[in-house]
């Protein structure tokens, strides 16, 4: 039986970043709950079952600082890991001193984020995460193997490059809504800008042609704000 998706509680006030980091998490198979605001994420908490919380430091309404220290009177072993532009050494420490598992500094790379939270499951939760795992995800009756970089259409394999792979997670982790362009330069270039947008469209394009074998599955313009895989 497929085990289910780890699920990871985010904070983050920043939008664009946190529909960044949501989007990325999502595609590396993580269940996200995301939240702007540090009361909403401790209310989520109380209520929920998570088993890893990313935690930006300085949010509205109560600072990750603050959420930590409740997490850790209800919750003594889940993981936490604080993202923050505070570099010095003493907010390090207080991170830590609140039962920090990790204290990253912006800017950072998602692959390292990725990396740290894979370590951390791993250690706390002893056996593999789903990101160790092959992911899959069926659109009509296209197979999109995300581990393999391909598009299984029948007997037909359709090999796809690294940004084409990317991109189709992004789309399947949002099925038949509208993802609008500035999200998606974020979420796959970490970038944004004409020569960002141009290349976008060709990827997109190129995307498009390669699920035409299943006339149910569509990649569309949505104009003037972005696109939209339908299926």
């Amino acid at each position: 039986m497929k085990r289910a998706a780890r699920t990871i509680l985010l904070v983050e006030d920043d939008r664009n970043m946190r529909f960044m980091l949501e989007d990325n998490l999502s595609m590396a198979g993580y269940a996200v709950t995301a939240f702007g605001d540090g009361q909403s994420a401790l209310n989520a908490f109380m209520k929920g079952h998570f088993e890893l919380c990313v935690l930006d430091v300085m949010l509205p309404v109560r600072d990750g600082f603050a959420v930590a220290q409740e997490i850790r009177k209800l919750n003594t072993q889940v993981p936490l890991i604080f993202l923050t532009a505070k570099t010095l050494k003493e907010d390090r420490i207080q991170g830590f001193k609140l039962g920090a598992d990790d204290y990253i500094t912006k800017p950072f790379s998602i692959e390292e984020l990725l990396l740290r939270i894979e370590s951390i499951l791993k250690r706390v939760y002893h056996q593999a995460t789903r990101a160790d795992t092959q992911f899959q995800d069926t659109i009509g009756t296209l197979v999109c193997d995300f581990a393999n970089q391909q598009i299984l259409a029948g007997d037909q394999v359709i090999t796809l490059t690294n940004k084409e792979t990317k991109l189709l997670k992004l789309f399947c982790a949002h099925k038949n809504k509208v993802l609008d362009r500035d999200s998606i330069q974020k979420a796959i270039w970490e970038d944004e800008g004409y020569f960002v947008g141009r290349s976008m469209d060709v990827f997109i394009s190129r995307l498009r042609k390669l699920l035409r074998d299943d006339p149910s599955v569509s990649l569309v313009n949505v104009h003037g704000v972005g696109y939209k895989l339908t299926c």
